[in-house]
C-alpha cells in the first residue's frame, strides 16, 4: 500500500507509524522496570538491537569501524551522552506518567536553539527566541505537576533532555560518521553500562512473556528508527517533521489503557506550549555557520529528532 502512495504522503504513514512504534516501546518499557532493574532492562535490551545490528557489524566487526571513526573523542561523548540519556528516561519514568515524561523531551530542541549561538555561533532572531521563551514557560508549566508526582523523577527528566541536547549538538560534529555506525556506537555504549550496573540490581526473569517484551524493546526502537528514516529520505522534512508531536498523543492513550495515568491540566497546558513553540522553531532559517546535519547523525537511541534536519529543509 505504501508504495502505491506518493512521497510526501507516504512520508507522513511512515512517519505516524514511527511515533507509534516509539510509544509502544516507550510503554514496554515503563511496564517492565516496574519489576528489573534499569540497568538490567537497558542490558537486555541493547542485547536484542545488537542481534538486530548483527549483519552490519559483521561486515568489518565493531572494534575496526571505532578505530576508523573520525574524531574519537566526540564519539565517545556522544556514546557516553547517549546511555546517560536512556537510563535517566527510564528511571523518570519509572515514577512519572508517560506523557509528562515524553513532553519533557520533546522540549530538548528547544534548549539546542537556545545553546546554539554561544556553542555553535548560530544566528538565532527575534522570533525564534521568543518562541523559545515560551518553551521554557512551557517547560516550567510542566514542573508543577510534575513535582507533585515525583521530584526525583523530575530530575531524572531534566538531566535526561539536557544529556538529548548535547547528543544532538555533537551530532552536528559528526555529521561525516554513517547513521549505522553511530547507532551501533549508541547500542554498544548502552550495553557495557548495562552490563556493569545490571549485577547490583538483577531480578530473575518472571515469566517467558516478560523475556519476550525484554527482547521487544530492541527490536520494536530499531524498527521504529527505520520508519523515521525512510519517512524522511520519502518525504519532505517540513511536511513530516511535525508529526513527531503525535508522540505525546500515543503517550496520552497508553498511559491511560495500560498505567491509568491521566493529563493534570498543568501537564497539557505546558505541553501545549511546547509544542506551539518547537513548531515555530521548526520554521527557523537554516543554520549560515554549520553543514545540513542529516537525521540520522542526531537521533536518540529510543526517540527521534525531526527538527534538526528541517532547519535547513524550511529556509
Amino acid at each position: 500500500m505504501i508504495s502505491n502512495l506518493s512521497g510526501n504522503k507516504a512520508g507522513v504513514l511512515l512517519m505516524l507509524m514511527g511515533m507509534a512504534a516509539f510509544a509502544a516501546n516507550d510503554t514496554i518499557g515503563k511496564w517492565l522496570i516496574a519489576d528489573y532493574g534499569v540497568a538490567q532492562v537497558i542490558l537486555l535490551r541493547s542485547a536484542a538491537a545488537a542481534l538486530m545490528m548483527a549483519p552490519f557489524m559483521m561486515r568489518g566487526g565493531l572494534i575496526a569501524r571505532v578505530r576508523s571513526a573520525p574524531r574519537p573523542g566526540l564519539q565517545a561523548l556522544r556514546a557516553i551522552c547517549a546511555t546517560a540519556e536512556v537510563f535517566c528516561f527510564y528511571l523518570s519514568v519509572s515514577s512519572m506518567p508517560l506523557v509528562d515524561v515524553m513532553a519533557f523531551w520533546m522540549a530538548a530542541p528547544i534548549y539546542v536553539v537556545a545553546i546554539s549561538p554561544f556553542l555553535l555561533g548560530e544566528h538565532v532572531g527575534a522570533k525564534t527566541w521568543s518562541a523559545v521563551a515560551v518553551g521554557f514557560a512551557g517547560v516550567l508549566i510542566l514542573l508543577a505537576p510534575s513535582l507533585q508526582v515525583s521530584g526525583l523523577g523530575v530530575l531524572f527528566a531534566l538531566l535526561g533532555t539536557g544529556a538529548f541536547a548535547a547528543i544532538m549538538i555533537l551530532g552536528r560534529s559528526l555529521s561525516q560518521t554513517s547513521d549505522r555506525d553511530l547507532v551501533l556506537f549508541q547500542i554498544a555504549a548502552a550495553g557495557a553500562a548495562g552490563l556493569l550496573l545490571a549485577p547490583f540490581d538483577w531480578q530473575p526473569l518472571k515469566s517467558g512473556s516478560d523475556l519476550v517484551l525484554l527482547f521487544l524493546l530492541g527490536v520494536v526502537a530499531t524498527g521504529a528508527h527505520m520508519l523515521v528514516t525512510r519517512a524522511l529520505k520519502l518525504a519532505d522534512a517540513s511536511v513530516v517533521a511535525p508529526l513527531q508531536y503525535s508522540l505525546l498523543v500515543w503517550g496520552a492513550l497508553f498511559g491511560f489503557l495500560f498505567f491509568g495515568d491521566i493529563p493534570a491540566a498543568g501537564m497539557m497546558v505546558g505541553a501545549a506550549l511546547i509544542v506551539g513553540s518547537g513548531l515555530i522553531v521548526l520554521r527557523r532559517p537554516a543554520r549560515t555557520t554549520a553543514e545540513p546535519i542529516p537525521y540520522d547523525s542526531i537521533q536518540r537511541s529510543d526517540h527521534p529528532n525531526p527538527q534538526s534536519k528541517v532547519a535547513d529543509a524550511t529556509a
